[in-house]
C-alpha cells in the first residue's frame, strides 16, 4: 500500500449533464438576443459577449443565426453566467408580477360591473381611502353602457381607477 492520503476526486459530469448545460447557455443566449436594447445595456456583461450579442441582432439568415447563438452559447460557458441568469429571472419575475396584477384588476372590475354594491362593499372593507361615490357611478356607467351596447368608456376609467387603487394598496384576492 501507499503513504498517499485519499484524495476525494469530484466526478466528471455526464455527457447528458453537460448537454443540457450547454443547451441552457444556448438558451440563455437566445434570451439576451431577444432582450430589447435599454434591457440589454444594463446586464452586466463583458465587451465579448455584448459584441456577441449586437452582432446575433443584425443577422437575418436563420442558419447563420444559430450558429452566432451558438458562439454566444460558448462564451457564456466560458465565464460565470450566474449574474445574467439572475437579471434575466428577476426580469421575469417582474413581468409576472405585473401580469398578476392586471388580472386582479380585471376580475376586481368585472366582479363589481356582475354584482354592484355588494361587490363594491367588500371592496370598500379592505381599501377604506377609496372615493366610494365615484366608483358606483362608474360601475352603473359601465353597466348601462353595456345594457346599450355602447363602448366601455366608463368600464374603462372604472378599470384604471382599481389600477391605481391597487398601486397604492393591493386590492383584496377575490
Amino acid at each position: 500500500m501507499s503513504d498517499n492520503p485519499t484524495r476525494e476526486v469530484e466526478p466528471k459530469p455526464s455527457k447528458s449533464q453537460l448537454k443540457r448545460d450547454a443547451r441552457a447557455m444556448f438558451d440563455l443566449g437566445r434570451d439576451l438576443v431577444a432582450l430589447d436594447r435599454a434591457t440589454l445595456n444594463r446586464l452586466p456583461m463583458d465587451s465579448r459577449l455584448r459584441e456577441a450579442v449586437e452582432t446575433a441582432r443584425n443577422i437575418k439568415s436563420r442558419i447563420a443565426h444559430k450558429r452566432q447563438l451558438q458562439r454566444i452559447a460558448g462564451v457564456l460557458r466560458g465565464m460565470d453566467a450566474t449574474p445574467l441568469q439572475d437579471a434575466l429571472e428577476a426580469k421575469k419575475n417582474e413581468a409576472r408580477q405585473l401580469n398578476v396584477r392586471h388580472h386582479r384588476v380585471e376580475a376586481w372590475r368585472d366582479r363589481l360591473l356582475a354584482e354592484g354594491d355588494a361587490a363594491l362593499r367588500v371592496l370598500l372593507d379592505e381599501n377604506h381611502a377609496a372615493d366610494a361615490q365615484a366608483l358606483r357611478t362608474l360601475i352603473r356607467n359601465a353597466q348601462r353602457e353595456a345594457e346599450q351596447g355602447k363602448p366601455p368608456a366608463s368600464a374603462r376609467k372604472l378599470f384604471k381607477v382599481l389600477r391605481d387603487m391597487d398601486e397604492s394598496h393591493p386590492l383584496p384576492l377575490g
